[in-house]
Parts: C-alpha cells; structure tokens; sequence
C-alpha cells in the first residue's frame, strides 16, 4: 500500500494489532472519490472501485482477515464482530483474533479501543448524533475487559474550526458530560464544537484513563482526507483495528 495510504495508531498497543485510519491516497476511484474510497453507495461504477479497494487494504495492510464492515445508522448500538452482523451498527467489539473491527467516516470521529494484552479491540463511529445516543459507553460497557485497561485513539475527524453546530446539538452533547462545556466556543448564534473534547469526556466518563489521538481535521486536509461538509459528494476512510497474519 501507498505509504500515504495509512494513518497508524500511535499508542502503546500490543505488537501486531494493527490499528488506525486510511486516507484518500492510493486507491483506484476516480473523482470525485479519488482514490481510496473505501465506503459503500455512490455511483454505480463506485460499486467496483470500492470492493477493489477493500481487498487492497486487507492485503496491504496484512490482516488475517477482510474487516467486519457495518451498516452505520450514527446510533449507538454494538455489534459483536465475532459473528456475522445482520443489523445496523455504529460500533463494533471482537475478541475473535480472525475477526477485524472497522467504521466509515468523512468527518465523524473514529475511536479504535484495545486493551493491553490484546484480549479485545473495537472500532466507533461517533458522529455527533451516536455520541449524543452514548455509542462510547455502550462499545466500553461491551467490551469484556475493565474500562480502566482500555487504551482508546481518536482519529481524523472535523476539527472545532470547521466545525460549526446550533444550541440543540450543544445541548444533546452535553446531557451526560456537562463537564465537556470547555468544547463549544460562541460563534454568533452558533458554536464551534470540538468532537475530540466531547469523545475524551465520555471516554474519561466511562472510565477510560490513556486517551490518545485526536489531533487532525479531515475538513482542513483536503491532500489526505475525505470530508462530507467540505465536499459533499465524496469518498470515506476507514478506522480499523485487528490482527497481522504474521502474528495471529
């Protein structure tokens, strides 16, 4: 794969579980979802280039398996990617070490989540909406390990520059952790809202201690990332998380 192609998790996972988020690069969609659109929908042309591109990935990336993809709904129901997922998710948790858990995004924030030792990993897509619904706390409370050995990443997603939201979705973001006011800044009627903020304050909530991530704006990037608010009609990352073949 396109050393540009893949974004790795950088926290203190245990070797051989591969974990982070693709970007644009290296794939073989054309625009306006060039290259690496690894998402469904689109075109009917988009159909091919996206199964060409998740084959990619998985042989790139060498996982011991093509990851779990899920049928998003920006909720916060889990699924268990041990087995096959018949119902819409926006989070997936395995301790099946032939399993890969995986999200779509393109400004969403992605959160991969592992304990130490490697006895579980999940993927989380937290849209706004699934962290107002508590997707973090339901994918913690389903993993079968204590919060406290969880490590967690925060990866590309809109940034609180760009990301502009109306006092109701303050307001929904803030019903579990009001102590994650610090992430809304007045802007006009309006309020820049800081998705990485919210995500540490219920990760902490749901007792979470090693955060890590969080640093990059999909919207900002157009080079790397794909963004939905800054494009429209546009291609989607993916925020995975499994084993290596060398090491499962």
């Amino acid at each position: 794969m396109n050393p540009n192609s893949f974004i790795t998790a950088d926290w203190p996972a245990p070797t051989g579980l591969v974990a982070g988020t693709t970007t644009r690069v290296g794939g073989v969609s054309p625009a306006p979802r060039d290259s690496l659109d690894l998402g469904a929908g689109g075109p009917a042309a988009a159909g091919t280039d996206v199964t060409a591109n998740r084959a990619l990935l998985t042989a790139e990336l060498d996982l011991v398996s093509a990851p779990v993809w899920l049928s998003q709904e920006h909720g916060a129901r889990v699924a268990d990617a041990n087995h096959p997922v018949a119902h819409p998710a926006d989070a997936a948790v395995a301790t099946d070490e032939q399993r890969v858990c995986a999200v779509l995004t393109a400004d969403c924030l992605p959160i991969l989540l592992c304990d130490r030792h490697g006895h579980a990993w999940a993927a989380v897509h937290g849209g706004w909406r699934g962290l107002a619904a508590g997707v973090i706390a339901a994918t913690v409370s389903a993993m079968p390990v204590a919060a406290e050995r969880l490590l967690a990443w925060l990866g590309p997603a809109i940034g609180p520059s760009m990301f502009r939201v109306d006092t109701d979705v303050r307001d929904a973001l803030l019903t579990d952790v009001p102590e994650a006011e610090h992430a809304f800044d007045p802007d006009g009627v309006r309020y820049r809202a800081d998705l990485y903020a919210v995500a540490r304050a219920q990760l902490t909530r749901a007792g979470v201690g090693e955060i890590y991530g969080g640093d990059l704006c999909t919207y900002s990037d157009a080079g790397r990332f794909f963004s939905y608010r800054r494009d429209g009609a546009t291609g989607r990352m993916a925020s995975v998380i499994g084993w290596a073949t060398t090491v499962a």
